[in-house]
């Protein structure tokens, strides 16, 4: 690992402005993609950890951090839309995609309809499971109400009230500084960089994705926490039966950020991963 130079640009793109970051080598490119609440930050380590080898591109989703918040649905659908766009614009035509939980329902649905942008996939701690498809609710039907952070003060009047509620409320050091990295300062305030509808919009959207896991051509990495807690056994199991090149691990820790908890065994998996599969074809 050398001296990586991480470029934050924006690309404005036909839809929708999208901020990102990457390191602008010559060299096979790999799309990380974060999870609700979060901002493409989360991959620093991750880009600095692999920059020496690939181009790594790590954006803020719509609805998340600098990028465009539109009203919309905030769909799997629409939302890898936009990185199909982000990858045309960069003149990328494949890549390798990571995904964190809902990064990994967004790059899951990009491998499975758009094989042709996508070399590899992994999928970290996100299952499948979710309610029965219902049909895409119309936007003024959502309620913008984020479940997580609905009840927090907002805007906080100090940093430390920022602080302590979002200490207060999270379950471990890292999903603390997850959140704490979409902290903004405004007049009004200390506000969050995620928009609610987006994150309401979502959640509302969201519903079961098992049907899609057949269709992934591409080699597949699965990672989940120790324990059952994003991804129990069972789908666990199912997934990796599902996806027809399929390498799965569980982590030590049980923490959901499984990139950022034990980064070397992360990373000693997604060696392996890029031995064993990427490497092949």
């Amino acid at each position: 690992m050398g001296n990586i130079t991480i470029h934050r640009k924006m690309a404005h793109l036909k839809d929708i402005n999208i901020f990102y970051r990457g390191t602008e080598n010559d060299a096979p490119a790999i799309l990380c993609l974060h999870g609700r609440w979060g901002r493409g930050e989360t991959w620093i380590d991750f880009m600095r950890h692999y920059g020496d080898r690939y181009r790594i591109i790590a954006p803020d989703l719509r609805g998340h951090g600098l990028s465009g918040k539109p009203t919309s649905k905030y769909t799997a659908q629409e939302m890898s839309g936009d990185m199909i766009s982000l990858l045309d614009y960069l003149g990328i035509e494949s890549a390798s995609l990571v995904g964190h939980s809902m990064g990994g329902h967004i790059a899951g649905y990009l491998a499975a309809m758009h094989p042709r942008y996508v070399r590899a996939l992994a999928i970290l701690d996100k299952s499948a499971a979710g309610p029965e498809p219902a049909g895409e609710l119309a936007v003024d039907r959502i309620v913008p109400v984020d479940p997580v952070t609905g009840n927090w003060p907002l805007p906080f009047k100090s940093f430390s009230e920022a602080q302590e509620t979002i200490r207060r409320d999270m379950e471990s050091e890292l999903s603390y500084q997850y959140f704490m990295n979409s902290l903004v300062e405004t007049e009004e305030g200390y506000g969050m960089m995620f928009s609610t509808q987006a994150i309401a919009a979502n959640i509302a959207n969201y519903c079961d994705w098992y049907e899609w896991l057949p269709r992934i051509s591409c080699p597949v990495l699965l990672i989940r926490s120790k324990g059952s807690g994003a991804v129990k056994d069972a789908d666990f199991e199912k997934m990796s039966s599902m996806i027809p090149d399929c390498l799965a691990f569980e982590m030590t820790d049980p923490d959901h950020n499984v990139h950022l908890a034990d980064k070397a065994a992360f990373y000693a998996h997604f060696d392996e991963f890029l031995e064993k599969r990427i490497s092949e074809k």
